[in-house]
């Protein structure tokens, strides 16, 4: 099987520029660093086997498909869904914020 296109809503990549800003402005830039290294090996498995992925919020939030991956080493959790031809990458969010509040529809 081959990896399937990651493809980040624009929310995602604003939750990855704002935890690589905190990362590195209270961290340092190694630890920043390390961050996005996460995030990508995290990126690689989702591209690798999407339905490997926690459908836990999918349940609880009655959003089929919907799945999430913990990045190691880092509280943060990416949210996508598997669609055809790429994995739609919902959010990119901490593991103690809101979540049923942070992944409803942007307006």
């Amino acid at each position: 099987m081959s990896a399937r296109p990651i493809v980040p809503r624009r929310q995602a990549r604003r939750d990855v520029e704002d935890a690589t800003d905190y990362y590195a402005r209270e961290a340092g830039e190694r630890v920043a660093l390390a961050f996005i290294d996460a995030l990508e090996s995290a990126y690689g498995a989702i591209a690798r086997q999407p339905a490997a992925g926690s459908p836990r919020f999918a349940h609880e939030l009655n959003l089929p498909g919907l799945r999430s991956r913990a990045l190691k080493r880092f509280p943060y959790l990416v949210f996508y869904v598997d669609r055809e031809d790429h994995v739609d990458v919902w959010r990119v969010l901490h593991a103690q914020q809101d979540i049923p509040a942070w992944l409803q529809p942007e307006r």
